[in-house]
């Protein structure tokens, strides 16, 4: 999460929020949560993570939104990373939907995972 964070302050990404969602979330360990003033700083923030991860070697993430730049998600498995601008973070205001997710301690032992309940019928 570190390196995330790291890439995003250099194409000075604002308001970061690293979120430990480990125990709340079944689906990944944390959401890191950064602000682009507009489409084209929110692609070039994206493109620095993305650089810099496939620079450690660690390629092939899904990432949603790119092209329309308000919302990108990339979704790196273990951290979830949103990059919006500032009117639809303040409009989806996930600090505040994961309002319980303390702030991402990267010494904190992973929580072994949910497993989803099925039901039948």
């Amino acid at each position: 999460m570190a390196l995330v964070l790291e890439a995003a302050a250099d194409r000075k990404a604002e308001e970061p929020v690293a979120l430990d969602v480990r125990g709340l979330s079944s689906f990944t360990d944390g959401f890191v949560i950064v602000t682009g003033a507009q489409r084209r700083q929110t692609q070039a923030i994206c493109d620095a993570i993305l650089d810099r991860l496939a620079a450690e070697g660690d390629k092939g993430h899904k990432v949603e939104g790119y092209h329309r730049g308000e919302w990108i998600l990339l979704d790196l498995a273990d951290v979830v990373v949103h990059v919006f601008t500032p009117e639809t973070r303040r409009f989806y205001a996930l600090e505040r939907l994961w309002g319980d997710a303390p702030a991402f301690d990267p010494d904190r032992p992973k929580a072994p995972r949910a497993r989803a309940s099925r039901r039948k019928g």
